[in-house]
Order: structure tokens, then C-alpha cells, then sequence
């Protein structure tokens, strides 16, 4: 078995080991700031509700 080679695999084993975690990584961070505009927007339609609380009681459809 050649040595170089086994080191090489090893390395590039690795590298792409980083690179996933560093790509997931990323991918936590935008879900987190995805969450938290979530919430704000439900606390938004909330406020709207407290205040209003009439809006989206009725409903009129014709077909």
C-alpha cells in the first residue's frame, strides 16, 4: 500500500469533513435568523389580533 497515497486520501478526507461542517454551520446561522423573523411576523399578526380583534372573523366567499 502506498504511503503518499493513504496520506493524500486522508487529507482530502478531511478537508471535505470541514468544509460540511462549515457549510452546516451556515445553514444553522440562516434557519436561526429564518426562526426569529418567523416569530416577529407572528407576533405582528398577534398585535394585529389584540388590537383588532374583529379581523379574519368573517369570511365571505362566492362561488
Amino acid at each position: 500500500m502506498d504511503i503518499a497515497g493513504v496520506a493524500t486520501a486522508m487529507k482530502q478526507v478531511s478537508l471535505q469533513s470541514q468544509i460540511g461542517t462549515a457549510v452546516l454551520a451556515r445553514q444553522m446561522d440562516t434557519n436561526e435568523a429564518l426562526g426569529e423573523q418567523l416569530v416577529e411576523l407572528i407576533d405582528a399578526a398577534a398585535m394585529e389580533r389584540s388590537v383588532n380583534p374583529a379581523v379574519g372573523a368573517y369570511f365571505d366567499m362566492r362561488v
